[in-house]
């Protein structure tokens, strides 16, 4: 049960940090960053670069302004990202046939395979993420997390395109 709020002289009540949904998804990522790191960390890469491979997976080839957009960072992160994915040989960007300043990314074989054999460790590092939670809560929890950041996701920094 929450701690009631304290009040500060003249301000607004002073919420424990156990009591602020921002600290508490904070702490949540910060948790399931250990966890995939543990889970993944024989293959060298980190969840954002999971992330990319996926949506490249799933939608390639991709502009890199799309992928950013996919995975909801900024360009800049994502330029960063999809080179050190080029230097591994998982992904290669070729110039557009219709757009010479927009680079398409695909996945290369390599990066396929190391999907492939990725694939049951990352589920393991979600999975461990919202163990503690009772096996009928998991799927709300989820469905909870989406709406928050549907509603939101005009405010953050980087927008996430929505499907």
């Amino acid at each position: 049960m929450p701690s009631p709020p304290r009040r500060r002289a003249g301000g607004p009540p002073d919420l424990p940090l156990a009591d602020r949904p921002g600290f508490l998804v904070r702490r949540l990522h910060q948790i399931h960053v250990a966890l995939f790191a543990e889970e993944c960390a024989s293959f060298g890469i980190t969840p954002v670069q999971y992330s990319v491979l996926t949506a490249l997976e799933r939608d390639a080839p991709l502009d890199q302004v799309t992928l950013a957009a996919e995975v909801g960072i900024d360009r800049a992160n994502c330029t960063d990202v999809l080179r050190r994915l080029e230097q591994r040989g998982v992904i290669k960007r070729v110039a557009s046939a219709t757009d010479t300043r927009a680079k398409l990314c695909n996945l290369t074989a390599a990066g396929r395979r190391l999907l492939e054999r990725m694939g049951p460790a990352a589920q393991r590092a979600h999975d461990r993420t919202i163990a503690s939670l009772p096996r009928a809560e998991r799927q709300a929890f989820v469905a909870s997390l989406t709406r928050l950041v549907e509603a939101n996701n005009a405010l953050g920094r980087a927008k996430l395109r929505l499907r």
